[in-house]
């Protein structure tokens, strides 16, 4: 399966995004699926995970409260949304799919290209 992101961009803190990650097959429904992202100078990091039949949701502490994952499996597209955005949510953001979550976290095996979210104070 390949994986393409898309709706990052410049939003002013306090402000909304929702980020698209489109599958290529149906197999999309059977992996679990998530979203990471790397800020500039820092390794990138676990944001978002969701399990196959969208009945569980793991966050990172960063984000929850603020972000939401959700996935369409009749579209093949993974979505987060972004609420409350900070400056420190800037970041590229990658979505990922996966056979496995551990400790609350999305075991990625499927990576796709990022796209960038810019919060300005």
């Amino acid at each position: 399966v390949q994986l393409q992101a898309s709706g990052g961009g410049l939003v002013q803190a306090g402000g909304s995004l929702r980020l698209s990650c489109a599958a290529s097959e149906r197999t999309f429904s059977r992996y679990h699926m998530g979203w990471f992202r790397q800020a500039p100078g820092k390794e990138r990091e676990f944001v978002a995970a969701l399990a196959w039949s969208g009945g569980s949701t793991y966050y990172a502490d960063s984000v929850k409260g603020r972000f939401t994952i959700s996935r369409d499996n009749a579209k093949n597209t993974l979505y987060l949304q972004m609420n409350t955005l900070e400056p420190e949510d800037t970041a590229v953001y990658y979505c990922a799919a996966g056979s496995s979550i551990v400790g609350g976290a999305l075991g990625p095996s499927i990576w796709g290209q990022g796209t960038l979210v810019t919060v300005s104070s």
